[in-house]
C-alpha cells in the first residue's frame, strides 16, 4: 500500500516568530491556585475588588457564628453565663433595714443560701431526686422528680436552707447541683408592730405594710440580686414608731383583751402636734416571719383597715362643729327633758337626765338627744361639709397599703345627721376618728397620721384648719370634765392631767343592732392643758364582769385599759408627771363663765 505523503503527518510546534501569533496551552489546575493567590494578594490596584469580597466573605461567615452563639446562650445554654442569668432573675433584691424612731432595728436582711439545679446536666434524676429527699425530707419527691423533667436550665430545689443542710448537700456530689446566695427578711422583734411592718415574701418583694411601701417608693436595690448589694448599702427607713412604747401598749391590751374576753383589741397613741403613729397595735397579730397568720380574717389591722361605728367618741366631733360654728357656746343648753322622737323612731339617752343640760353635761353624760338636736339645728348640709372637713367621709390615706372606704349613708337625711351625731350610722377606720379627735386637741389643726418619722415644721406643711384654736380649747376642758366628773374617771391618772371620752356601740348583726355585742372605744388626751399625745382603746365584744357589775361598755374596759397604758408609757414619751395642779389651764373657758369653772 502506498505511504501518505510525509506532510501529511503531524508537525512539531515551532518557536513563533515575534511578528506571528502565538497560540498557548491552558495551564494545570495547581498553577490556577497558586496564580489566584499570588494575584489576590499582590499590590495591583485591579485586584482590590476580589480582596475586598474575600475579606466580607469572612467577616459575614464570623457574625453569623457569634449570632447563633448569642442566640443560643439566650434560649438556655448551660453556659455560666446563661446560669448567672437565670439566678439573677430568680434572686432576691436587697431591701432597706426598718428603724424605729430611735434607731432599733424593726427588720432586716440576712444572708441565706437556696439550692438549685441544672437539670440538663443531671445524669440520673431518680438517683439525684432520692439522695436530695434523704438530705431535705421536707422536700416532695414527685415534685422534684417532675420538675427535673421539664426542660429549663434553672430550678429551685429548696430556699433558704441551713449551714448545716448546705454542707450535707454539698457532700453529695450530685453533677448539676448547686448554690445561690440570696437575701431573708428578718424581723427580730417577732409580733412587735406587725401590722405596721407588713411582710416580705420568699423572694423578698413586699407584700403589705411598710415593706410593700418600700417597694412602690422604689427604694429597694434589685441589680444586688441578692449576690453584691447588702442593706448596709441602702438608707434606713424610719418610722415614727417607738419600740419600747410598741411593747407596752400590746403587753396591756394582751392583758385587757384577757381579762374582758373580748374578741378582738386593738390602740393607738399619736403625737397630736406632729400626726406622728408613735405605737400601734391591733390583736390578734401575726409574726411577719409566719406569713401564713397574716391570712387569718381575724388578725386584720383594726385601726386602719376595719370600718366600726365609733359610738359616743364621736360626740367630741358634733360638740366642736355646735361650738365652731358661732350659734353656740359652752353655756348654750338643750332640751333632754324627755326622748326625742323623729318620725316612728325615738331616740333616749343611756342615762337619761332629764332635764335642760349645757353643752359640757351634755358631753359629760355622753347624752345622745343633746348631741342629736346640736346636728339637726345645724343642719344636714352642715354636719356632712364638716365631717368632711374632718376626714371622715373619704378613705384615709398612709404609708400603709392597706385602707378601707367609709360606710356613708347612701341617702342622707335628717334622721341620719341625728344618729351619726352621737356614733351610729356611720363607720370608718378608728384611725381616721382618731386624727379628727387630735385636730380637736392641738389647736384644731387637722394632721394626716403618718407611720414615719416627722418634724412639727413638716406636719404643718399638711395641716388644715378645723376648727378655731378657741373652739380646741373648749374641747380640751370639756375631755378633761370628763375624766373629773364623767364616764373617764377610771383613764384619769394622777400627775398627768388626762382627758377623755368612752364611747360604746352595739354591732350590727344580720342587719339589726344587737345589745350583747358592743364595740367599745376611749380617746384620752395627756395632757389636756398643753396636749401631745392622743390615746386610743378598743375592745372588740368585750363581756361583762362581777367586778364591771356585768356592764360591758367603755368606761368599765376601755377607759381603765388606757390609764393603765399611760401611767406606763408617759415616762417613755417624757411626759412628766404633775401632781399639782396647773394654774388657769383654760383661760377661756374660765373667761366666759364656763360650766364647771365657776
Amino acid at each position: 500500500m502506498p505511504q501518505q505523503p510525509e506532510q501529511d503527518q503531524p508537525q512539531p510546534m515551532t518557536p513563533t516568530q515575534p511578528d506571528q501569533p502565538a497560540t498557548m496551552a491552558s495551564p494545570g489546575p495547581r498553577r490556577r491556585a497558586s496564580g489566584f493567590v499570588r494575584n489576590l494578594f499582590s499590590m495591583s490596584k485591579d485586584k482590590s475588588e476580589a480582596r475586598v469580597g474575600l475579606i466580607m466573605l469572612c467577616f459575614g461567615a464570623l457574625f453569623l457564628t457569634l449570632s447563633g452563639r448569642v442566640l443560643y446562650l439566650a434560649m438556655g445554654s448551660d453556659e455560666p453565663v446563661g446560669l448567672r442569668r437565670a439566678t439573677a432573675d430568680a434572686t432576691s433584691a436587697a431591701r432597706p433595714d426598718i428603724i424605729d424612731r430611735n434607731g432599733e432595728v424593726l427588720a432586716t436582711d440576712v444572708r441565706s443560701v437556696s439550692v438549685f439545679a441544672e437539670p440538663r446536666k443531671i445524669l440520673d434524676k431518680d438517683e439525684a431526686v432520692e439522695l436530695l429527699t434523704a438530705v431535705l425530707p421536707d422536700l416532695n419527691a414527685k415534685d422534684l422528680r417532675d420538675r427535673f423533667e421539664r426542660r429549663r436550665g434553672f430550678v429551685w430545689v429548696k430556699r433558704e436552707i441551713t449551714p448545716r443542710q448546705q454542707a450535707e448537700v454539698h457532700r453529695l456530689g450530685i453533677p448539676g447541683v448547686g448554690f445561690v446566695p440570696e437575701n431573708k427578711r428578718v424581723y427580730p422583734n417577732g409580733t412587735a408592730a406587725a401590722h405596721v411592718l407588713g411582710f416580705a415574701n420568699i423572694d423578698n418583694i413586699g407584700i403589705a405594710g411598710i415593706e410593700k411601701y418600700i417597694d412602690q417608693k422604689g427604694l429597694t436595690d434589685p441589680t444586688g440580686a441578692g449576690l453584691n448589694a447588702s442593706t448596709r448599702d441602702l438608707a434606713p427607713v424610719q418610722l415614727s414608731i417607738d419600740l419600747r412604747v410598741q411593747h407596752a401598749l400590746r403587753d396591756e391590751l394582751a392583758i385587757g383583751m384577757a381579762k374582758f374576753k373580748a374578741k378582738a383589741a386593738a390602740g393607738s397613741i399619736i403625737d397630736v402636734n406632729t400626726g406622728e403613729v408613735v405605737a400601734t397595735v391591733s390583736l390578734p397579730d401575726f409574726d411577719p416571719s409566719n406569713q401564713a397568720d397574716a391570712l387569718d380574717p381575724n388578725r386584720i389591722n383594726r385601726i386602719n383597715v376595719g370600718v366600726f361605728e365609733m359610738g359616743s367618741t364621736f360626740k367630741a366631733l358634733t360638740v366642736a362643729m355646735a361650738l365652731d360654728s358661732g350659734r353656740f357656746n359652752v353655756n348654750s343648753t338643750f332640751d333632754a327633758r324627755s326622748a326625742l322622737r323623729y318620725g316612728r323612731h325615738t331616740i333616749n339617752d343611756f342615762h337619761a337626765k332629764n332635764r335642760i343640760m349645757t353643752v359640757p353635761e351634755v358631753f359629760i353624760y355622753s347624752s345622745n338627744i343633746g348631741t342629736a338636736r346640736m346636728a339637726l339645728q345645724l343642719g344636714v348640709e352642715h354636719h356632712r361639709s364638716f365631717l368632711r372637713r374632718a376626714g371622715q367621709l373619704d378613705r384615709l390615706r398612709t404609708e400603709l397599703p392597706e385602707s378601707a372606704e367609709p360606710i356613708v349613708p347612701g341617702r342622707w337625711g335628717e334622721l341620719n345627721t341625728m344618729t351619726i351625731a352621737f356614733g351610729h350610722g356611720l363607720a370608718v377606720a378608728p384611725l381616721q376618728a382618731a386624727m379628727a379627735t387630735a385636730a380637736l386637741m392641738n389647736g384644731g389643726n387637722l394632721i394626716p397620721p403618718t407611720f414615719l418619722k416627722r418634724s412639727e415644721e413638716q406636719a404643718r406643711t399638711v395641716a388644715t384648719r378645723l376648727v378655731k384654736p378657741e373652739t380646741s380649747e373648749a374641747m380640751r376642758y370639756v375631755m378633761r370634765l370628763n375624766a373629773e366628773r364623767g364616764s373617764a374617771g377610771k383613764a384619769a391618772v394622777p400627775g398627768f392631767y388626762v382627758g377623755g371620752k368612752t364611747g360604746t356601740a352595739e354591732k350590727v348583726v344580720n342587719g339589726r343592732y344587737s345589745k350583747s355585742r358592743l364595740f367599745t372605744t376611749f380617746m384620752a388626751v395627756a395632757p389636756s392643758d398643753k396636749p401631745r399625745y392622743l390615746f386610743m382603746t378598743i375592745y372588740d365584744e368585750p363581756q361583762g364582769l362581777p367586778e364591771t357589775q356585768g356592764y360591758a361598755t367603755s368606761g368599765w374596759n376601755a377607759s381603765p385599759t388606757t390609764g393603765r397604758i399611760i401611767e406606763r408609757v408617759a415616762p417613755l414619751l417624757g411626759i412628766s408627771p404633775r401632781f399639782d395642779a396647773p394654774d388657769r389651764p383654760f383661760p377661756l373657758m374660765a373667761r366666759v363663765g364656763a360650766w364647771g369653772t365657776r
